[in-house]
Parts: C-alpha cells; structure tokens; sequence
C-alpha cells in the first residue's frame, strides 16, 4: 500500500505500538467476552485456511521482504488449501486464562546460530499487515526495529519461534541485503492476541477480527530498557510474558522501567550481582532469605536508624 513518509510513520505507530488486549480491556468502552469472540475467531480462522491457498511474490522494493498472497480456492485451483501446508503449525498461546491457537506458516525458522528473540527484545523485521478479509493495513518493506513489549501478543509471540539472517551484505545507497537464511513466516492472529474490540482509528481493521502478518526477522537484542542489568524477560517475575503489568513497588512503572524495582532508595542494579565480565548471576541474591530477591524486597537492607 502506497504511503507518504509521514502517514506511513503515524500508522506505523498506531499499529504496532498500540495497546494489548490483555493491559486493559476496560477503557470506557464495553467490551464482548473474550470466550465468545475466540469462538467465533476459531471457525472464521479455520474457514480462512480451508478456503484459501498462498502464493510467495518477490517485493519490488525490497528483495528480503517477500509478500505473501493469499487467494480463494475456486474449482480451477489445482493448489492446496492453507490448511495442508506442511509449513503450516500452531502453538497454545494463554491470555487471561483463554488457551489461543497461534497458527503460523513457518516458511524458514532462521539461522541456527542465531538467537531467538523473546516476547521482551527488539526484533529487527520487515512485514505486511493485513486483515482475514485481505485489506491492506499497513506494511514496512524497509527494515525497521521494533520493541516486543510494545507489540501485540501475536506478533511478539510469533516472532520468538524464528531466528536472524547469518549475515548481511550493504549496499552503496547505504541499504542492506541480508542473507537468504532469515526467519519468515505468516501469522494468522486472532484478535484475543491482537486488537480485540479496540482497533486502531483510521486502520480499517473491523473490531474482534483476525488479523494476518507477513514478516520477516533479520537481527533481534536482548533488551534491559532501564539498564538495571536486568534484561526485560526476566522482569516478568509473574510470568504473563508481558512486562508492563508487573510494578512491584506500585510507583506507576513497571519493573522493566525502573531503576529502583522494590523502591526501597537502593537501585536495582546495586542489588543483584554481575562476573567480573559483567554477566548478570542467577539465581538472584536473597540476603534475608525471605524468598524475595533483594532487588524486590523493600525489607532488605534494613533500615540502619531502626
């Protein structure tokens, strides 16, 4: 879909980095139960695939960024529907207590001397969103980074099954061409995991519908976004896989954005240890043996005036 610069960038950031479904599906707005509309998610997804085959074109405007097209299968077709692929698989992704199905066609994993991401890093990604009705909503032939923790749950979690390319090649414009051993893959993603009720205005993304992602993964990192040593996926200490719901000194931050976890004056990175290389240690320390790490424990150090 053709964009000017500036649109492109404003429906990139709606899209993307707009809020799950599981961090607050309140907002004023009255919302369907999610039981139901998985219900009826499961069967429009099941139809889609049954009733649809795929085509893998070449991207103009970028040789990595493959599009795939998906056409109704007609009594012409003589290719299988969606449902047979062998790249086709599918994982149980739980949110609020609703076991999702996350189909995926999973195409090429990756190099497997890559990493792979986690639902907390930045993925370095191109992609081609649209909805299960085949409209376009938006779509970054370039590479671009992405921030997990800002992505919709079936995106982030789809991505943490693929690995980066071996290597790249740049070009004189300044651009890049990586090698042909990426991580591509389609996911079909139900809108429990996507927008639910609440879609971006102006996305044309109708509420409590699938959605569809094309993409691409080149590079991923680790990240430690308030550089506590701690890198974001093991701030998830109630393991949701999503950060932003875990404040464990009720400041309004979450710990993966706080200096100072257990607000007790001491920071975070002053109460873990590192090697002499400057690797985190694991297990946590627990100096009090109250069974809370030191980092989330407001009692540890005690309060010397006492």
């Amino acid at each position: 879909m053709n964009k000017s610069p500036l649109a492109f960038l404003i429906l990139l950031g709606i899209i993307l980095f707009s809020c799950s479904p599981d961090d607050d599906r309140g907002s004023g707005i009255e919302l369907r139960d999610p039981v139901e509309v998985w219900e009826e998610d499961k069967v429009e997804i099941q139809t889609f695939l049954e009733t649809h085959y795929y085509e893998i074109e070449e991207n103009p405007l970028n040789e990595n960024a493959r599009v795939v097209v998906f056409k109704e299968i007609t009594e012409d077709t003589q290719e299988p529907p969606v449902i047979e692929s062998e790249f086709l698989v599918s994982e149980t992704v739980t949110v609020s207590g609703i076991d999702y199905d996350l189909f995926q066609l999973k195409f090429r994993e990756g190099n497997q001397e890559r990493r792979k991401p986690t639902f907390a890093d930045s993925v370095l990604v191109t992609y081609h969103g649209q909805t299960i009705r085949k409209t376009v909503f938006d779509s970054a032939p370039t590479p671009i980074w992405l921030d997990n923790t800002e992505n919709i749950i079936g995106f982030r979690e789809g991505l943490t099954s693929y690995r980066g390319a071996g290597g790249f090649t740049e070009n004189p414009d300044g651009t890049f061409i990586f090698d042909d051993d990426f991580g591509f893959g389609v996911v079909f993603i139900p809108s429990g995991l996507g927008y639910f009720g609440q879609t971006p205005i102006g996305s044309g993304i109708f509420s409590y519908e699938p959605i569809i992602f094309t993409y691409q993964l080149y590079r991923s990192r680790e990240s430690d976004h308030d550089r506590d040593g701690i890198p974001n996926w093991l701030e998830d200490v109630n393991e949701t896989r999503n950060v932003q719901d875990v404040d464990t000194d009720n400041n309004g931050l979450p710990n993966y954005l706080d200096a100072d976890d257990d607000g007790d004056g001491v920071p975070t990175r002053e109460e873990v240890e590192f090697d002499e290389e400057g690797n985190l240690i694991l297990p946590f320390p627990d100096s009090n043996g109250n069974g809370t790490p030191d980092h989330l424990d407001p009692t540890w150090p005690e309060d010397e005036t006492e």
